[in-house]
């Protein structure tokens, strides 16, 4: 299902189903905070949340990366705990790239298997005990800010600094799981992802919200020897926001013919994928995909399809790496 179009109206200028929703938003965040009153498993070892606070994509699977690649440096046993949004399999289940398929775990853990241990669980508590009886010393919990069935040592708050909060309003009036407020005051950090434009806008329109540490950084494309200028590329996306990867296959020099945007984790399934082919033949071009779009291709296809990697580039991680000090990390 894709966000409704009124939920990115400027808050102070809120569409009028903004406004007639709002008494239903406020219901929901008051059940959030209901839920979130409940005690939490405390873990023996830190467990960090990446959230965010709005419904859908903010960039939390190129963060957990990036800091799985800094903990990794600093000597952590890393492991990450993953509802498997998507999947088949409650667990707690180590997730094995070679068994299991995103039908079983989702997209995003069989992505991010290949950088560290991930394990998939409807009940993260359950997933956590896996985790440190795996031997992590530290774990990264990807999402469930809103999910009281953990007690973090670390929140850390993921936007997308070109959406922001959107209307500012909650479900269903707009995309928040919870007021701003309420969800940065159990915060310790907040990181906007996006390029220099998008982290002014996000400055002058909801920087004055921010009084915790802020961290600013950018999704960059891995060269990986490919040089996408000139190329004459059909893309597909089933992400959060698939117009993002098409801007930045455009940015790479790309001659993008068309993009099909498909719904956050869309089924691939061979009818689409042979229409895509016939339409990029015709075209004269090649198919082309994101990371988290390819690990849900069939085998058959995957030769067929290129992709685009991207990671998260940090521009200062001083508060981050302070914040790992302070937990021992």
């Amino acid at each position: 299902m894709r966000a409704p179009r009124f939920w990115d109206t400027p808050p102070d200028h809120p569409a009028f189903l903004a406004r007639l929703l709002s008494p239903l938003g406020w219901l929901y965040a008051a059940t959030t905070a209901h839920r979130l009153r409940k005690a939490g498993y405390r873990p023996g070892v830190p467990v960090i949340c990446v959230g965010n606070l709005v419904a859908g994509g903010a960039g939390k699977t190129p963060t957990t990366l990036a800091l799985v690649e800094r903990l990794a440096a600093r000597g952590q046993t890393v492991h990450i705990v993953s509802r498997g949004y998507g999947g088949r399999l409650g667990g707690p289940v180590l997730v094995d790239d070679q068994h299991h398929t995103a039908d079983d775990v989702g997209d995003e853990p069989l992505l991010l298997t290949s950088f560290a241990p991930v394990w998939v669980a409807r009940d993260r508590a359950a997933g956590v005990r896996a985790a440190e009886l795996g031997g992590a010393s530290v774990v990264l919990m990807d999402d469930g800010f809103q999910n009281p069935a953990v007690k973090p040592a670390l929140g850390l708050v993921v936007v997308d600094a070109a959406r922001g909060f959107g209307n500012g309003r909650c479900i269903p009036a707009g995309p928040l799981r919870e007021p701003v407020t309420t969800g940065l005051a159990r915060a310790d950090l907040v990181l906007t992802i996006g390029g220099p434009e998008a982290q002014l806008r996000f400055d002058t329109t909801w920087g004055g919200s921010i009084s915790l540490p802020r961290l600013q950084g950018q999704l960059e494309p891995l060269a990986m020897g490919m040089d996408w200028r000139g190329a004459r590329v059909l893309a597909f996306a089933g992400i959060a926001d698939p117009a993002r990867f098409f801007t930045t296959l455009r940015r790479e020099g790309a001659d993008l013919v068309r993009g099909e945007a498909l719904a956050d984790h869309a089924p691939l399934s061979e009818t689409l994928l042979r229409r895509l082919e016939a339409e990029a033949l015709a075209k004269g071009a090649q198919l082309v995909t994101t990371e988290k779009d390819a690990v849900r291709l069939p085998p058959a296809w995957r030769p067929k399809v290129l992709t685009l990697v991207v990671r998260l580039q940090i521009r200062d991680w001083t508060a981050l790496d302070e914040a790992f000090d302070r937990l021992g990390l």
